[in-house]
């Protein structure tokens, strides 16, 4: 299994938008440095047919260590979480009923 990466997306640009490569990587980075600002202040980042980021904030609770068993608090803390579109989900799993009450 590949990862993607910056490299890739930035060849992708490069190959698909006829820009030139210093310009495709600068188009990448601008475009993820304004995602993660707004992440930052608490704005969701919605992508249509791709899917929504949003940073929620997770409580104080009380945790357990698989070793040892013994429990350790968990402080409060903000966690990205990623919600993928009805697209996204039909594409991945095509010939499936993906209707709007469908979760898995």
């Amino acid at each position: 299994m590949k990862t993607l990466t910056r490299a890739h997306l930035a060849e992708a640009i490069y190959t698909q938008v006829g820009l030139s490569r210093n310009e495709s990587a600068a188009l990448l980075e601008t475009v993820l440095e304004q995602m993660s600002a707004a992440l930052e202040s608490g704005e969701p980042v919605k992508i249509s047919a791709f899917g929504s980021f949003v940073v929620r904030q997770k409580g104080k609770r009380v945790g357990r260590n698989p070793k040892t068993g013994i429990e350790v608090p968990i402080m409060p803390r903000k966690v990205l979480s990623f919600r993928p579109s009805q697209v996204l989900k039909a594409k991945l799993n095509p010939g499936l009923d993906m209707g709007p009450d469908d979760d898995a």
